[in-house]
């Protein structure tokens, strides 16, 4: 229940803010924020640790940067382990929520080292690839 409630809190938040003007994602100490050119995410894990063969959720909120366009619902989410050059066992599922808020399910980083969040956005007929590094011991 709690962790509904922040989960929801955050999400509130991030959106309340990216819909006030076209600006980076609010600066939140629980929320982990990756940047391309033309947009910011800003994500947080559920649970909040990430355990070795645990399944695991991603709240997602994909905020626009300067002028550029909000993304037509189109956001995919992945992991891989860039050094053993595999992804996990599992295939994500990506559910739009809100205007830009999305719930990424399905993850499951199934050894130790060094995994990779891989978030593609697409829009205007491009897509933005970022990345954000997480290390499992």
């Amino acid at each position: 229940m709690l962790g509904t409630l922040k989960t929801c809190a955050f999400l509130s938040a991030i959106l309340a803010a990216s819909a006030a003007a076209a600006q980076p994602c609010p600066d939140l100490a629980d929320a982990v924020k990756v940047e391309s050119e033309r947009y910011v995410i800003a994500y947080r894990t559920r649970p909040d640790r990430i355990a070795v063969g645990q399944h695991f959720t991603l709240d997602v909120v994909v905020c626009p940067r300067g002028g550029s366009a909000a993304p037509a619902a189109d956001l995919r989410v992945d992991a891989h382990m860039p050094e053993h050059r595999h992804g996990m066992n599992y295939r994500t599922t990506v559910k739009p929520v809100d205007a830009g808020r999305y719930i990424a399910e399905g993850f499951m980083f199934h050894m130790p080292g060094r995994w990779e969040f891989i978030f593609d956005v697409r829009a205007d007929g491009r897509t933005d690839r970022l990345t954000r590094s997480v290390t499992l011991e």
